[in-house]
């Protein structure tokens, strides 16, 4: 507790600083349309937010319209970013109108509205052109059946000594509750040990048919020390498919680590803070490969990887037709936490197209397709479910280029702060608007 309270008031107080730094920077800025420069400035300062002290891009304002399929289907051009713009364009628009109620009604008055309408207009038109357009490829892309475990382990007894067969158990037990799958996946750290060097891993292995279901499931992993490299442990995701030739193992190792969660920055300073617990510092992984499953090839993203686009993004250009979550939420208890983590990975998958599948340990586990729309488990209950979700491999633009929308806009913000710089120390200040 001693630690996580000033933790705590340190994040407040530093994305606080995100909102005061957009206030100052739309007065500053004041010579230029508040439609156009408001949400220019916000995506810039959103961008920052997301890459700096290794990013934090939690509930920005464009996750909001997650429930609204018919809204977000712009974010395969611009991404998420894109949302954000038209909602903060939108809400300036009317802080115009209002600040302006006293003024006679002149052409003058409405002509700002011009441009930031029609904006609007085409985002409208394009986003039900691309739902219409998507449902159709979706409807005709080849399939694979999947199954999410939600085993509801008690994060409390999580990792502790002895319950390793018990939590074997109960993941077994609830897939055989469903029906026939190509693909089973379970949470992260669904196992509480380091499979690769713990003989209760082989439960998990005679489970399996041959020629069966591929089973995804989360663990952590470890490699021993080698010359000039310490010993390493990995946040990991282990696909496992017992063919005849033996089991065929494929790992990925998380990369995008959660600061003072998974790893401590600066360990050097802060090496007695608390860590994940009963784990140790985690490394972040590196060179990683698609997870091939059949007709899938799948992009795991694992918990924390969720929030940020460009991992999912990474994973589309690779190839990518299916994207995977595997998370633990139980940190978050009964608070609205897991709820916004969902409208972010929700997006991920209308920004690339592809069908997303999310395990979580408590919940919620959701089945998302390229459109956006979710079918989605209890909170703190053993759950499994299956479904048919399409395979996409057609790349977005947002894929492709659509990442470059927030750059743009901070590279505006730049080149105005800029401009303005050169207003009042070299123009002089009589051009101080």
């Amino acid at each position: 507790m001693w630690a996580a309270i000033p933790v705590l008031v340190l994040l407040a107080a530093y994305m606080a600083l995100y909102m005061a730094a957009f206030a100052a920077l739309l007065a500053s800025l004041r010579r230029w349309p508040m439609v156009f420069s408001a949400p220019i400035i916000w995506v810039g300062l959103d961008l920052i937010k997301a890459h700096l002290f290794t990013g934090f891009p939690w509930q920005d304002l464009g996750y909001s319209q997650y429930q609204h399929p018919l809204l977000i289907q712009f974010a395969d051009l611009t991404g998420h970013n894109g949302l954000t713009f038209l909602i903060i364009m939108t809400n300036a628009m009317l802080a115009n109108l209002i600040l302006s109620r006293r003024q006679a009604a002149s052409f003058d008055k409405w002509r700002g509205l011009i441009i930031p309408t029609a904006l609007l207009a085409g985002a409208a038109l394009y986003s039900f052109w691309s739902y219409q357009y998507w449902q159709k490829t979706a409807s005709n892309a080849p399939t694979i059946n999947i199954a999410l475990v939600q085993g509801n382990i008690n994060q409390a007894e999580k990792w502790r000594p002895g319950i390793e067969e018990k939590t074997i158990d109960i993941y077994q037990r609830l897939i055989k509750k469903d029906g026939k799958a190509d693909l089973i996946v379970w949470p992260e750290t669904a196992l509480p040990f380091f499979p690769l060097y713990t003989p209760i891993f082989n439960k998990v292995t005679q489970g399996l048919k041959i020629n069966g279901p591929t089973l995804i499931t989360g663990a952590p992993h470890y490699e021993g020390a080698r010359p000039g490299r310490k010993r390493q442990i990995f946040n990991s995701a282990f696909a496992l498919t017992a063919t005849t030739k033996g089991l065929s193992i494929q790992r990925y190792d998380k990369e995008h680590l959660v600061p003072f969660g998974e790893y401590v920055p600066l360990s050097n300073i802060f090496g007695g803070l608390p860590l994940v617990q009963s784990m140790g510092n985690f490394s972040p992984g590196s060179s990683q490969k698609l997870i091939k499953c059949d007709k899938a090839r799948c992009g795991v993203l694992i918990c924390f990887e969720s929030i940020f686009p460009e991992n999912a993004r990474r994973w589309a250009l690779m190839g990518a037709n299916l994207l995977l979550n595997l998370t633990n939420d139980a940190w978050y208890g009964r608070s609205s936490a897991p709820w916004q983590q969902l409208s972010m990975v929700n997006l991920r998958a209308v920004e690339n197209r592809r069908s997303l599948a999310r395990a979580a340990n408590t919940g919620i586990s959701v089945f998302i397709d390229p459109l956006g729309r979710q079918q989605i488990s209890p909170l703190f209950q053993e759950y499994t479910f299956t479904r048919q979700m399409p395979l996409i491999q057609q790349k977005t633009f947002f894929s492709r280029y659509g990442h470059l929308f927030a750059p743009l806009c901070l590279l505006i913000v730049l080149l105005m702060g800029l401009r303005r710089w050169q207003e009042r120390h070299i123009l002089g200040p009589e051009n101080d608007l």
